[in-house]
C-alpha cells in the first residue's frame, strides 16, 4: 500500500514538476531515478527514529516499494506517456498548418488511433476543457493495451534469461548496488526490525561530497551571487574547418555519478568505452580528411562512413543475438522445462516459467495484432516488433553490465528499415503504423519506455540479493505497472486538458518531445510523396558494426587477457560519449590504480565511497524537486 501510494505521489508530483513548470529534466525516469532514490532515502531515514524503530519497514519491504516504484515511476515522465498521449492527436492539429496533410494521410489513420473531433483537438492543445472521455476510450484502450503487452513481454523474457544473467554470468549491476547499499539490516536485536542507513563513514563520505558539490551548482545555477563548481568545461572548442573537426568540442568532465560507475563495474569495460570513443574520433578525422563534409564526431547521423550510428545499431542487434546464443543452454532448459521433458525449479523465479513463456507468447501476438489492425502486413508487424524488443532487453543488459543504461539508442528502427529497403516498400498505413509507435522506440536516454525494462531486470536483482521473495516481487512489480498506468494516463489527459498542451513547459519548449511531436506528420507524409530507396552504404556500416562486435566477444570469451568488451564498442557509438568518455577515463585509472598497489582488500573498502557518489546527485535532484512542488506549487 505504501508504494501504491508513493506511485500516485510520484505520477502527480512529475507532471508539475517535470512537465507542466519543466523544473526538472526527469523525475520518475532516468538511470538512476532520482525520485525512487530520493524517496527509499527519505523513506529508511525515517525508520531509524525511536517511534518507527520497532515497528517500522524491514529492509525488504523497503527494497519491494523502492522496486515498485522504481517499475511504476516512470510512466508519468516526457519520455513516455507524455510521448505516447499526444502522439497521433498531433497529426490533426498539424493539418491546420499544412493541409497538405489532410489530403496525404489523414484519411488512412485508424479512427481508434486518436480523436480526431476539431474540438477535442483543440481543447487538447488551448485546455482550458475537460477531457471528452467518449471520444478518448477507445484510443486509451489501445494504446494502453499496446503499451501492456510491450511491458509484459519483456518482462516475461527477463524471467527467462535474468536467472543466466544474475547468477550463471554475474553481471555487476552498479545501478542496483544503489539501494542494496543504502538500506542495512539492524545490527542488534535491540535495535528493532526496521531497515537503517548505512553508518560507516566510507559511504557518507561520498555521499556528502557528491550531495554538497551537485546542491551548490544547482544552488548557483537559481542564486548566481552563489559559488559554483562546474563539472563539465569545454577545454577546446570545436574547429569548423580541416580535419581537426572531427575531435568535436574537448571536454573536461568529471560527474562523480559516472566516475563512480566506472569504478564499480569491470576495468575492460569502462577502458573500451572511453577507448572505442577515441577511435570513433580518430575515423572521423579521417573522413574529413579524405573529403567529407566538417563536424563534430557526435554530430554524424548519416550512412556514409564511418557512420558511427549505423555501426552502433549493428553492433546492438547484433549482441542482442550474442547474449541469447552465450545463454542458449539455460533458455533450452526452461523450454525443455516448459514442455514437460526436463524439470527446473522455478518457485523462487519471479514468474513461473511456463507463464513466462506463454506469456510472451500471447503479448508479442497481441502487438503483432495492433500492427495488423492498423493495416500493416504481418511480416511488418512481426518485424517491427521484434526490433522494439530486442532493443528494450540489449539496453536492459547493457544496464546491467556497465551502469549505462542513459544512453540514446543508437540508431532509430524506423531508419534501420528503411535503409536496407528504402520506404517505397512499405505500404502507406505500415509507414503511419512504424510512426504512430515511434513513442516506443524514440529517444532512449533512460527517458523512454525501454527505461522501465531494465528498472525490472535491475529490480529482480535487488530482490536476489536482498533475499526478497521474488514470486510476490514479479505480481507486486505487474501490479505496480498497471497502476501506474492507468493513474497516469488520467493524470497527464486530465492535466493536459486542463492547461493545454502548448502551454505546458514540456509542450510548448524546443525540446524533443514537443519538436517530435509536432513533426512526426511531416515524416509520414515526406515517406509518402518521397519514397526512399535503398541506403547500400547504411547497410555496409550496419553489417560492419555487427561484425565488429561478434569478433569482439569471441576474442574475449577465448583469450582472458583481450582487454576490449563489445559493449564499451557498442557505448562509444551512442551519442553522449563525448562527455562521458572522460569520467570513464578517470574512474578506470582510479580502479587501476587501487587494484595494483592496495589490492582487492582495499577496493572492496572504497566501493561505498563510490556508491555515495552515484546516491549524492540523485538525492539532490529529487530534494529540489521537492522544494519546486511546495514553493512553485504554493506561489
Amino acid at each position: 500500500m505504501i508504494g501504491f501510494i508513493l506511485l500516485v505521489a510520484v505520477a502527480v508530483g512529475a507532471f508539475y514538476v517535470e512537465i507542466a513548470w519543466r523544473r526538472v529534466y526527469m523525475f520518475g525516469a532516468g538511470v538512476p531515478s532520482m525520485a525512487s532514490v530520493a524517496l527509499l532515502f527519505l523513506l529508511t531515514a525515517l525508520m531509524t527514529t525511536r517511534w518507527l524503530r520497532r515497528a517500522g519497514l524491514t529492509r525488504r519491504e523497503l527494497l519491494v516499494v523502492y522496486a515498485m516504484v522504481l517499475v511504476g515511476g516512470p510512466l508519468v515522465s516526457h519520455g513516455t506517456l507524455f510521448w505516447m498521449i499526444p502522439k497521433t492527436i498531433a497529426y490533426y492539429e498539424g493539418a491546420r498548418i499544412h493541409p497538405l496533410w489532410a489530403k496525404a494521410f489523414l484519411p488512412l489513420v485508424p479512427t481508434w488511433f486518436a480523436p480526431s473531433a476539431p474540438a477535442a483537438v483543440e481543447s487538447f492543445f488551448e485546455g482550458h476543457a475537460r477531457v471528452p472521455w467518449s471520444l478518448w476510450w477507445v484510443p486509451l484502450g489501445a494504446w494502453m493495451g499496446f503499451y501492456f503487452c510491450l511491458f509484459f513481454a519483456t518482462f516475461c523474457l527477463l524471467v527467462v534469461i535474468q536467472r543466466q544473467w544474475i547468477s550463471n554470468e554475474r553481471l555487476s549491476f552498479p545501478i542496483a548496488q544503489l539501494p542494496l547499499q543504502m538500506v542495512q539490516d539492524p545490527r542488534s536485536p535491540e535495535e528493532g526490525k526496521a531497515g537503517r542507513l548505512p553508518s560507516t563513514w566510507p559511504f557518507w563520505l561520498g555521499l556528502t561530497a557528491a550531495f554538497l558539490l551537485t546542491f551548490m551548482n544547482t544552488l548557483s545555477s537559481k542564486v548566481p551571487a552563489v559559488p559554483s563548481l562546474p563539472l563539465s568545461r569545454v577545454l577546446m572548442q570545436w574547429q569548423r574547418v580541416g580535419p581537426l573537426a572531427g575531435l568535436g568540442d574537448i571536454y573536461l568532465s568529471l560527474y562523480p555519478d559516472q566516475i563512480a560507475i566506472a569504478y564499480l563495474i569491470p576495468k575492460e569495460l569502462a577502458f573500451s568505452a572511453w577507448f572505442f570513443w577515441l577511435v570513433r574520433v580518430g575515423l572521423t578525422v579521417i573522413a574529413i580528411a579524405a573529403g567529407a563534409t566538417p563536424q563534430r564526431p557526435e554530430d554524424w547521423y548519416q550512412s556514409s562512413f564511418p557512420a558511427p550510428y549505423f555501426q552502433g545499431g549493428g553492433a546492438a542487434f547484433a549482441l542482442a543475438i550474442w547474449v541469447l546464443w552465450i545463454g542458449r543452454q539455460h533458455i533450452l532448459r526452461v523450454l525443455r522445462s516448459v514442455i514437460g521433458r526436463e524439470r527446473m525449479e522455478d518457485a523462487k523465479e519471479p514468474l513461473g516459467y511456463r507463464l513466462a513463456v506463454f506469456g510472451f507468447i500471447l503479448s508479442f501476438g497481441a502487438m503483432v495484432y495492433f500492427c495488423w489492425a492498423a493495416g500493416s502486413r504481418v511480416i511488418f508487424g512481426l518485424v517491427l516488433i521484434s526490433l522494439i524488443v530486442g532493443y528494450y532487453v540489449m539496453w536492459a543488459r547493457l544496464r546491467a553490465e556497465t551502469g549505462l543504461g542513459f544512453l540514446p539508442f543508437n540508431l532509430e528502427i524506423q531508419n534501420a528499415l528503411v535503409s536496407p529497403f528504402g520506404s517505397s516498400i512499405f505500404r502507406p498505413k505500415e509507414i503511419i503504423t512504424l510512426i504512430s509507435t515511434r513513442w516506443a522506440y524514440f529517444p532512449g536516454f533512460g527517458e523512454s519506455s525501454e527505461v522501465i525494462t531494465g528498472n525490472a531486470l535491475e529490480a529482480f536483482k535487488i530482490g536476489d540479493a536482498g533475499g526478497v521473495n521474488n514470486r510476490r516481487l514479479g505480481w507486486a512489480l505487474i501490479a505496480a505497472f498497471v497502476f501506474s498506468l492507468v493513474v497516469g494516463c488520467y493524470v497527464v489527459l486530465t492535466g493536459i486538458y486542463h492547461y493545454g498542451y502548448s502551454s505546458l513547459g514540456m509542450g510548448s519548449a524546443y525540446g524533443w518531445p514537443s519538436w517530435q511531436t509536432r513533426n512526426d506528420g511531416g515524416r509520414i507524409f515526406e515517406y509518402l510523396t518521397s519514397p526512399g530507396k535503398p541506403d547500400p552504404s547504411g547497410v555496409i556500416a550496419f553489417g560492419a558494426g555487427a561484425a565488429v562486435a561478434v569478433i569482439l566477444g569471441m576474442l574475449r570469451l577465448r583469450f582472458w587477457w583481450w582487454p576490449f568488451h563489445p559493449l564499451g564498442y557498442l557505448a562509444a557509438n551512442c551519442w553522449g560519449m563525448q562527455e562521458y568518455y572522460m569520467p570513464f577515463l578517470v574512474g578506470w585509472l582510479a580502479k587501476s590504480l587501487v587494484v595494483r598497489y592496495g589490492g582487492l582488500r582495499l577496493y572492496r573498502a572504497t566501493i561505498p565511497i563510490a556508491v555515495g557518489f552515484m546516491i549524492g546527485p540523485a538525492l539532490n535532484g529529487g530534494l529540489w524537486s521537492i522544494i519546486e512542488l511546495f514553493v512553485k506549487g504554493r506561489l
